[in-house]
This record gives C-alpha cells, structure tokens and sequence, in this order.
C-alpha cells in the first residue's frame, strides 16, 4: 500500500458550492455524511436505492440536495462520471459480515463490481480531477493477533465481505498508480451510533428492550473492539477528500482504544438502567474476529482526531434508541 504524502492541515474543508455525489446517502453513515456537506455548503447528490419518502434518515436536509433512487448494480456510471462531481463518496454496499457468509455473491456484487464499475468509469472519462472516497472495512485484516492494526498490517481476511473489501482496496490502489485516479479509502472497524439497525451496540439494545431481566449473547465477552463514533467516521471522510494526496492510500478510521464487548454491554445497561443475567454463547458466529484494535497515525497525520468519546457516543446511541420509532432497514446499499 502506498503511503501518505504529508499535505496542508491548517485550512478546514472547502465544499461551498462544489457538486459533491454520495452513493448510499440515505444509509447509516451515508445521511450523517450527506448532513455534514450540506452543512459545509455542498450542492449534494444522493443515489441510493432506498425510498426517500418512507425514511426518516435525511429528513433534515431533503429539501436541499437531489436525490436519485437507483439500484447501483444496474445504473449508468458513465453518464454520471460526465457531470463534473467534485468528490464522488462510495458510501454503498453490503455491510454484514454474517450476510456474506450466507450470500458471498451477492457481498461479491455488490461491494466489489459496482466499486469497480465506478472506478472503470471515471477511467474511461477521464475524471482524474474527482476524488473518490471509498468506504472500505476492518474486516480485510481477519482474525490477526497484531495489536494495534496499522494499515501495513498482512491483511488475511475471514468472510466473504472482508475479501470483497480487500480487492476493492487492492483496485482503487492500482487506478490512482495506472490511471492517475484521485483516490482515498477509509477502513472504519466499529462504527456505532444513531440510525444504525444492525451490529452489536444495536442488537444488545434491542434485545434489551424484548427482555431487561436475560440477555443470549454471541462469544464469551472478551472480544475486543475499537469503536468509533459515526461524526467522527465522517469527519475523516472529510479530511481524507480534503487534505490527502489521494494516491489510492488507506486509513484505518477508530478511536485508537479496544474494549471488551462485555465492558460494552456493562455500559449500555448502567444507561438503559437494566441488569441482565448474561448467557455468552462461547461462540462467535463466521467470519467475526476475537480482537480489534487499530493504529490510527496515518488519518491522524491528516489533523483527524477522534472527538466522541465512547462513554458520550453511548449516551447519544441510548437517547435516539429510546426515542424512536423505527422503520424497515435493509441488510445492503447503506
């Protein structure tokens, strides 16, 4: 993997008036995205599958961007690649490690080719002067005993989603060298917060909520993860399209800090004011890792730092949970 250039820190990020695309901007981390470069003065794009209409995601700004519904493994990237978009962030796909192992063609489809069809496009148009921000995963490094995970870190993936993620990664790297492309990429690990219907802090509120007094869960609790707050995830987007050389590098994007699923469930019961008698599988499901710890020097480099401490980020996840009333999510094209 090539390494960051060191680039100007010091200006914040310029998207006043510039057209800015994002696929999978009515998803989880797409709508905070797409909320953020609005709030940055962005004329914004949204493709995305999902109908506008019956989601709640970008409600705040629906009046002030463009939306397009479209199944991105069957639209046209070409004629998009010709209407001069700024930056491009590729905020779609599939985003389960469980459903990979269930359809790992599907996973194959749709993170791999339709990441490809957009790169192939700017290409073939020419567009060396978008940059494209591409949403890898964690999940590309697999099962490694390496702590912390830095981003030259022997990638051994364990599911079908972390292999898809792993050659997109290996694509947008050999597009900037061969073609010139503009490219960055972000490998969140675990991302967390309000609008997010799946995953660990999620599935241990909702079972919460069924039954307050027993929790099943998956392993035995000692997994670690690195969790990271979703403004923080898009706020390194943000750096990345804005301060990095864009030569097809990658940035692990976390706190920098693991904690144990089992401190984590402590933390979401003090604040759901439960006490569960915990049942640990002594298992954890395919292609999940036991430990997951990242070195986050590169996006630092970019004047990043993480700002949601996962105490705070707890608050705010347990406050929306509470508080809304949720809708039908689908398992892909976040």
């Amino acid at each position: 993997m090539s390494s960051p250039i060191e680039s100007d820190q010091s200006s914040p990020p310029n998207f006043c008036g510039q057209r800015v695309l994002v696929t999978g901007g009515n998803g989880f981390i797409g709508s905070h995205l797409t909320e953020k470069l609005v709030s940055l003065g962005a004329h914004v794009t949204v493709i995305d599958r999902g109908d506008h209409y019956q989601s709640k995601s970008l409600a705040a700004v629906f009046d002030r961007i463009e939306y397009l519904r479209h199944d991105l493994m069957s639209i046209d990237f070409d004629h998009l690649a010709t209407t001069g978009f700024h930056t491009v962030f590729h905020f779609a796909g599939s985003a389960t490690v469980p459903g990979s192992v269930d359809n790992p063609w599907e996973d194959f489809q749709m993170n791999l080719m339709v990441s490809l069809r957009l790169m192939e496009s700017l290409r073939v148009r020419q567009r060396q002067s978008t940059a494209l921000i591409l949403v890898s995963s964690a999940a590309v490094y697999g099962d490694t005993t390496t702590a912390p995970i830095g981003e030259d870190t022997p990638t051994e993936p364990i599911s079908p989603y972390g292999v898809s993620k792993l050659a997109m990664d290996r694509y947008a790297e050999v597009f900037a060298r061969l073609y010139g492309l503009r490219i960055g990429v972000l490998r969140p690990f675990a991302v967390y917060g309000p609008r997010l219907q799946k995953q660990v802090i999620y599935d241990f509120m909702r079972k919460l909520k069924c039954n307050p007094r027993r929790l099943d869960a998956h392993g035995n609790g000692t997994q670690l993860r690195d969790f990271c707050y979703v403004s923080d995830v898009v706020d390194a987007a943000v750096a990345i399209a804005t301060h990095a050389p864009l030569k097809g590098e990658v940035y692990n994007i976390a706190s920098g800090v693991g904690i144990s699923i089992g401190e984590v469930l402590e933390l979401l019961s003090e604040r759901l004011g439960v006490q569960p008698v915990i049942h640990w599988s002594g298992t954890v499901r395919p292609g999940e890792p036991q430990k997951w710890i990242a070195d986050i020097t590169r996006i630092r480099s970019l004047g990043w730092e993480p700002q949601v401490t996962l105490e705070s980020g707890l608050d705010r996840t347990v406050e929306w949970f509470t508080q809304a009333d949720f809708e039908p999510t689908s398992r892909v094209m976040h």
